[in-house]
This record gives C-alpha cells, sequence and structure tokens, in this order.
C-alpha cells in the first residue's frame, strides 16, 4: 500500500465545488471511488470516479466504506466533518496513516458569518437527533445561540418548546442552505416561526422571555426535580456533591437514586460526564428518567437492589449512598472498586450513624454530621424547624 491514505474525507457546501480549495479538487478529481449522500452526490459536477450512494442505515455505509479500503476514496460529508459530522466516526476505525480530512466552511462558521455573532461567545448545539431538552441550560435572556436542526419542520418544533419553557419571545433567525444557491436568511419570534423551512437548516437563537434561568452552581432548586418527597434536599446535595469532586469526563454510580437529583447534577457539572443510578423501586426509576430527560441528560437508570444490581455496570471514579446502606453494601464495594475511587455515603438512622461510624473507624476519611435548621412560622411569630441531621462519610478507597 502506498504511504497517501487511501481515505480522503471531503467537507462539502451547498455551493458544492465552486467552494472547494484546489486540495479538495484534486481528491475529487483522483478518486476511483466516491462516496457519499444523495445530496452531495448531487452537487458534484460530472467526474471519472465511480458514484456510490450512502445507504440507510448510516452503519451499513461505514461497513461498505471499510470494504474499499486500499482504492482511492473519497467519503463525502457536510462542511466541517469534526462538528457533529462523519469525521469521527470514520476516522476512529482507522490508523492515522490511513486517511486525512479536507473541511470546508463548516454550518457554525457560516452562520456566524451571516450574523456577525463572535462564536468564541456563542453556543452552538447539534440536535439533529438529540432532545431540544440539552438547550436548558444555555436559555438565559441574551444568551446567543446556534442550533442545527435535522429537517426544517423541527424549527416550528423548537420554537413550541421554547414557548413552553417560557421563552416564546426569543428571536429565532432561521438560516437555510447556507453558502449555496438556495440560501435564504429570515427573523421572527417563537411565536410565528414558518412553515416553509427548507434542509439543512441552522437557527440562532436571541434568547428573550421569563423562562427559569438554569442556576450554575451545585444545590439547585428543589423544585427542579419531580420527586414523591425522596430527594437529598438542596443544602445537603450542594454539600454532597461537593465532597463527591466531580472532574471532567468522569462516572458516578447514584446508589439509592430516588429523584436522581445527585446524578442529574453531577452531570450538569461538565459536558462529557457520565452516570448510572440505581434504584429500587420502579415507580422512582421512572421518575429518575422523566428528570433526566426534562434536561437532556446522559444519565442510565437500572432498577434493581444493590450490591445486586451493580454486577455489569461500568466501574465508576466516584459513588453516592443516598439510600439502603449496608455493611454488605459496603464490604461488596471495598472489594469490587478500584483504587481511587471516591465513595461519599449519606445516612440518617441511628443504624446508619453506627455503620458509617464503625467504617470510619477502620477505613479513615472524613466524617461529618449535617444540621441544617429553616425558619418557620410559630404562632405569630418564627421559629426554627430543625431537619433530621444527616451522618456523611466521604473516603477515598
Amino acid at each position: 500500500m502506498s504511504d497517501t491514505p487511501w481515505l480522503t474525507i471531503v467537507g462539502l457546501g451547498e455551493d458544492g465545488p465552486d467552494g472547494l480549495p484546489p486540495a479538495s479538487l484534486a481528491a475529487l478529481k483522483n478518486a476511483e471511488i466516491i462516496m457519499g449522500a444523495a445530496r452531495h452526490i448531487a452537487l458534484l459536477p460530472p467526474l471519472d470516479a465511480e458514484l456510490v450512494t450512502w445507504p440507510v442505515p448510516y452503519a451499513k455505509g461505514v461497513a461498505q466504506l471499510m470494504a474499499l479500503r486500499g482504492r482511492r476514496v473519497v467519503a463525502l460529508a457536510s462542511g466541517d466533518p469534526f462538528w457533529h459530522g462523519a469525521g469521527s466516526t470514520l476516522t476512529q476505525e482507522l490508523a492515522p496513516s490511513e486517511w486525512r480530512a479536507l473541511p470546508a466552511a463548516g454550518s457554525m462558521s457560516l452562520a456566524a458569518a451571516r450574523l456577525g455573532w463572535p462564536l468564541e461567545r456563542t453556543r452552538c448545539f447539534g440536535l439533529h437527533a438529540a432532545p431540544f431538552a440539552k438547550l436548558r441550560s444555555a436559555l438565559y435572556p441574551g444568551a446567543q445561540i446556534f442550533v442545527t436542526l435535522r429537517d426544517g419542520p423541527a424549527v416550528a418544533a423548537l420554537a413550541a418548546w421554547l414557548e413552553g419553557a417560557g421563552f416564546g419571545a426569543t428571536t429565532v433567525h432561521i438560516l437555510e442552505a447556507l453558502g449555496g444557491p438556495r440560501e435564504r436568511c429570515r427573523r421572527c419570534t417563537a411565536a410565528d416561526v414558518p412553515t416553509d423551512v427548507q434542509h439543512p437548516v441552522v437557527v440562532g437563537l436571541e434568547v428573550a422571555g421569563d423562562g427559569l434561568v438554569m442556576p450554575l452552581a451545585s444545590g439547585r432548586p428543589d423544585g427542579l426535580f419531580e420527586h414523591d418527597g425522596q430527594i437529598t434536599k438542596r443544602p445537603v446535595r450542594a454539600l454532597t456533591l461537593s465532597a463527591l469532586a466531580p472532574r471532567p469526563g468522569e462516572h458516578l454510580w447514584d446508589i439509592g437514586g430516588g429523584s436522581g437529583s445527585i446524578a442529574l447534577e453531577w452531570l450538569m457539572s461538565a459536558p462529557n460526564m457520565t452516570a448510572d443510578a440505581i434504584e429500587m423501586s420502579a415507580e422512582r426509576a421512572e421518575r429518575i428518567t422523566r428528570n433526566a430527560a426534562r434536561f437532556g441528560l446522559p444519565l442510565t437508570v437500572t432498577t434493581g437492589v444493590a450490591p445486586e444490581a451493580l454486577e455489569g455496570l461500568r466501574l465508576p471514579d466516584a459513588v453516592f449512598i443516598g439510600g439502603g446502606i449496608s455493611a454488605e453494601m459496603l464490604d461488596y464495594l471495598w472489594e469490587a472498586l478500584p483504587q481511587g475511587t471516591r465513595l461519599v455515603a449519606n445516612g440518617v438512622t441511628l443504624e446508619a450513624e453506627a455503620l458509617l461510624t464503625h467504617w470510619h473507624a477502620a477505613k479513615a476519611g472524613t466524617l461529618q454530621r449535617i444540621e441544617i435548621s429553616e425558619s418557620q412560622p410559630l404562632g405569630r411569630k418564627r421559629g426554627w424547624k430543625a431537619s433530621y441531621p444527616i451522618i456523611q462519610w466521604s473516603v477515598t478507597l
């Protein structure tokens, strides 16, 4: 095989070959086979290469492409292949020496060029196959957001979701077929989005409205989470997240999930966090799933009793035990988890206090008693109403 990569990934815009640099044009001219979506193939000029339309489902096309290894192949992608594009999917199958990529102007760059928005201050989301709820934490008055969507009708669906979230006053910029002869840019509000939107489409949002703005600090309001009273309350949740000390890219086990609030706030701490919530009640497990969907967070929920329900789960970087703590569970965790895993356990009963005190004496770590009182009416005046004290043990295995 030659030292030249057999696969070239060419980013193609709506203007077709007119917008391509010489290197991309040369790759198309010299290719034996060109694979791409039907709309990309349609943009090409007459070429000597064999043209192959990418099949459905998408994974079938990846296998078909890999079978061409050793020939001169071009795979067409939209604009920048590595922004929610095919680039990362294709290259993970290949050695670095097997491929090269020649990007064109991506949809975000083109949208920024039309509206004059600085990309370093504009949140960008690819929601082709993701829920609108992923926008939740980015919504606040004055925010500027770019969103790519799966098709034209999705723009009206996004507008309806914004209205439901209290941001119906948002200015919506509908940017269609950017860079090509079909390009059209329109401005409206979420309340009057047109229905004749053509694909591909980028939406620019200038957020306005009186919807709830998500706090950035851990210990979000309890009312954000659907629950039946089984929830780690806001002040204790803030202290618990601080003890868990989430770091980018880490994985959490939330044992005894309740409402899922600990796992969900863990996921809110950085874009690349993951978590498993383990809950013995099927009803509560469904509630946790709804809470995760409300915020568009990738929480995996397992219905079952720990430690048995932990078998087969991805090993965590941190573990929170919020309910059902037992010596059996702690024994299992100490044996099953790798050294360096962080463990935080909260208990409210005398039995849990005795257990955690014993384990703290044996394994060290930090043991603290959290007592919180809240002002409540007391006749015509006010007094302090104390909550049950929480015993919290945190330790690194």
